[in-house]
Formats: C-alpha cells, structure tokens, sequence
C-alpha cells in the first residue's frame, strides 16, 4: 500500500472503535485516578514510558500505549487504549510530529488532563539536513527515473513530521532533557509529591550523563574518518550528530520505517558501502532485517540482526538488553564499537558496571 495512503489510514481511528469507545469515555473525563488516588499517566513510545516510570516512580501509575518492538510510525490505538487515554490524568508523548495520530486519539478518547511534551525546548534536525542529501541524489539521478514517483512518496513521509526529525532520544544528552520535562509535568500533578519526583529526577539524569560519557570515551577511539554508520532507517541522526559519527546511508530512505527501499536506492547503498568500506549494516529489532541482510550480502559485509539488530523505534522485549533505555543504548552502542573493531571499557558504577 502507498505510504500516503497508510498514513491517511492511520489518521484514522476505526469506527468501530471509535463508536465503541464514545459510548464508554462519555461519562469519563481526564483526571481519573487509580483506587489508591495515585494519577494515571498514559505515555505514548516505549521510551518516554520508560523515562516516565524512572522519574515517577510509585508516585504515578503508567501506563504505556505502544508495545515494546511497536512503531508509532503505523499506530492506531485500540478501544481499550482510548479509553485508559480518556481516564488519564496525564498524557506523556514524544512530541516533535512523532505521533501522528495523535489528535484524533485524544478527540476519540475524550481525554482532558495534562499534556506533557517531551521535546519541548529541543532543537529539531531538519528533515533536509545532510544525512538525507545521498538519498535526494538518488532520487534525482536519471539513470533511475521510472523511480522518481516512489521516491516522492518517500520524501513526503520525511516531510510529514513537519520538517523535524523527531528521533530525539538517540542523543542521551537530548534524553536527559526529555526527562527533564517529563519530571516537570508530573511534579504540576494533583497529588504527587513533587520531591520524590525530583530525587528521581537527580538520580536517573546522574545515570544519563554516566552514559553520555562512556560512550563518548569508546567512541573517541576510533578516529573519526573511521567512525562510519550504515542502519536500517534514518533514525539515528542525534546519536551521529552527538558522537560525530559519518551517516553512509540507510536501508530505508526514510523516517518513516514502514516505507520500503526502490531497486535503484539499493544499488545506490550498496556502492556507497564499498567506496566508503563500510564493514557492517544494523539492522533494527522493530524492523524485517530482510533488505539490510541482502543489501549487506551484495557489498559483502557483516550484517548486524536478530539479538544483534539495534533498537531504534522501540525498546526491546521484557528480559532483552534494550527493555530499557539505558539497556537500549548500552547495546547499541557496543554493537557500533565491535563493528568499528573497537572492545568497550567497563560501564561505571552507576550504569551496572
């Protein structure tokens, strides 16, 4: 299916849902707490759950509406997550046009309470900054014309975040300010202690610059002409721009990861692969590793899937390195490093080390 028509799809909300939920959420309203008198906070992406259970601690219920190895690209909550969303006193979201059915999920639920953005204050990356010049090369390259209406639909999913790239949690330094206005939000709630939030708060942005760190002091081992990066889809922008790390290409050319590579944006990776001499391609656990495995047999490199695929979209299944964020960039960060021939020191103290 078109990628403009999934998105018209995914704007969406079911009307079967829809109609069910109107008959619930009418008599609710946001604002609803759990039996205890503990807020309900709902948070949209794995991540910001995650970020929302660290700082909230048992001072919050949470409840998370994406699954862990689920995109919020191709999203549609069910009934019952409308309903949960429409009895929430808070609702946590990644913000920067991440979700894009976002609107039409808080007007289906009826939910009132508080809005927290997580990017509010960042900076975005534009969607037609450099890590997106090779495959607007490809798109206009003669050779490969029959071409040009599929990768038009490509660039207008780009464009649908409205000119940002909303992948911020990449840049453990972005995610330390994602937190920060996650811990602002819950503090403002009705009967929350705001000090436990902070102490919280303290703790876990101890963690994050613990983090930040190490990796900076791995990466920097490599020299930076060296530090090369081929992924799944253009997620990792912040993470490259943190680390000065070369963005070689992608096997998506898109934000969007539902979209799918042209024959003509293969060939074009897999000979960027070898003029750079890009060793490994990641692909990413919410993602099919099946067009990054045959664009890393065609350039005859290693290819990183499977437990070794990096989490991007979404954190990792219960019991698995990425369940977490600190887990999640952990992994893929070692990942990176092995891939670039380099053995990671030991984590500090504070991350598990």
């Amino acid at each position: 299916m078109p990628a403009a028509s999934n998105r018209r799809i995914h704007l969406l909300v079911p009307a079967l849902a829809a109609a069910s939920v109107t008959v619930l959420a009418g008599c609710a309203t946001g604002g609803d707490t759990a039996a205890d008198g503990t807020p309900a906070v709902v948070a949209t992406t794995t991540q910001v759950a995650d970020f929302t259970r660290e700082v909230g601690g048992e001072a919050v219920e949470v409840t998370a509406l994406l699954e862990p190895g689920q995109s919020a690209h191709s999203f549609d909550p069910s009934a019952a997550q409308l309903l949960a969303l429409g009895e929430a006193d808070a609702l946590v979201v990644n913000g920067a046009g991440l979700e894009s059915w976002l609107d039409d999920a808080i007007a289906a639920s009826g939910f009132d309470g508080a809005l927290i953005d997580a990017s509010t204050g960042i900076e975005l990356e534009s969607t037609e900054d450099v890590h997106d010049d090779q495959h607007a090369e490809d798109v206009h390259d003669d050779e490969h014309a029959e071409d040009e209406h599929a990768d038009d639909e490509h660039a207008e999913d780009e464009h649908a975040h409205g000119g940002g790239n909303p992948h911020i949690w990449t840049d453990p330094h972005l995610a330390a300010e994602m937190v920060e206005n996650i811990a602002d939000g819950l503090a403002e709630l009705d009967d929350v202690d705001a000090g436990e939030i902070r102490a919280a708060e303290e703790e876990y942005l101890t963690q994050l610059e613990a983090l930040d760190e190490w990796i900076h002091e791995n990466v920097e081992q490599v020299p930076a002409e060296q530090r090369l990066l081929v992924t799944n889809h253009d997620a990792f922008t912040y993470f490259l721009d943190a680390y000065d790390v070369t963005f070689v290409g992608s096997v998506i050319p898109s934000f969007d990861d539902n979209a799918e590579p042209s024959a003509a944006e293969i060939d074009a990776l897999v000979e960027r692969i070898r003029e750079t001499g890009v060793e490994a391609v990641f692909s990413e656990a919410s993602i099919s590793p099946k067009a990054a495995e045959t664009i890393a047999a065609e350039a005859d490199v290693t290819v990183y899937s499977g437990e070794d695929a990096l989490y991007g979209d979404s954190l990792g299944q219960p019991g698995s390195e990425g369940e977490t964020y600190l887990g999640s960039q952990i992994h893929n960060a070692r990942l990176i490093l092995e891939s670039w021939g380099v053995e990671p020191s030991a984590l500090p103290a504070v991350l598990g080390g």
